[in-house]
């Protein structure tokens, strides 16, 4: 049998662009059965605008809905999916304006990262930022909690789980100072280890989250007028919801 010779005058298929694609190849395929079509379709638009060296885009919740001309409402739970099976590592914004950092975890990118020996862990950075801002700690993350939350990493627990279970705490802890029945901070980031937990077996939902981040504020600034010694007004505070009685 003769062998077959390729046509040389077939053409090798060429991209009618030079720059701007991406390489859409087995990181899709992983995300494609494990995201719903709304959540994937976020998925594609991060990874097309994302900086190529490091997997890395921020944006508010405003302009990703403008872009997939979907609700905010419907952005914020595309967010937290993207977070809660580990797709990205999601540092979230305080509203919906603010901007949110995403980076894509290395199973779903398919580019080496390019570092210059002194980048950061954003992953530890973001837990890190979201610990000292929480208002009940000692304000200080050492390297004992950079263990704690390079462990996490390993253990490949979602950015915004832990988060979630740092503004639950953070909320029950704030109550608990504020009405005399704690008075030491919260000195490590295992304080919320058991949260973790709880929270991985039961996922809040992300309505729920935007009003931990609001409560959690506002508990915040209550015991910060306290600890400055203002004028105080008569609170009560109710523990079952975490509410400010004035």
């Amino acid at each position: 049998m003769n062998d077959i010779v390729p046509d040389s005058r077939e053409k090798i298929p060429s991209l009618k662009e030079s720059s701007g694609w991406f390489a859409a190849g087995n990181s899709f395929r992983r995300a494609l059965p494990l995201l719903s079509d709304g959540a994937f379709k976020m998925f594609a638009y991060i990874c097309i605008e994302a900086d190529r060296r490091t997997g890395r885009y921020e944006a508010a919740q405003t302009e990703l809905a403008s872009a997939l001309c979907k609700s905010r409402r419907i952005v914020g739970k595309y967010i937290q999916e993207l977070g809660y099976k580990g797709v990205c590592n999601v540092l979230t914004g305080k509203n919906q304006y603010a901007r949110t950092r995403f980076e894509i975890r290395d199973e779903y990118w398919p580019y080496h990262r390019i570092t210059d020996g002194t980048q950061n862990n954003a992953y530890v950075d973001a837990i890190k930022s979201s610990f000292i801002s929480l208002g009940c700690t000692t304000g200080k993350f050492n390297a004992g909690d950079a263990q704690i939350a390079d462990h996490f990493q390993k253990r490949r627990i979602p950015l915004e789980l832990i988060q979630d279970a740092m503004l639950m705490g953070a909320c029950r802890k704030l109550i608990s100072l504020l009405n005399g029945n704690s008075t030491e901070p919260v000195a490590s980031l295992a304080y919320f280890e058991g949260l973790i937990t709880e929270i991985r077996d039961r996922p809040i939902p992300a309505d729920y989250r935007k009003y931990l981040q609001e409560k959690v504020g506002q508990l915040r600034s209550a015991w910060v007028k306290r600890s400055i010694n203002l004028p105080p007004k008569r609170e009560c505070i109710n523990m079952a919801h975490g509410e400010i009685v004035q």
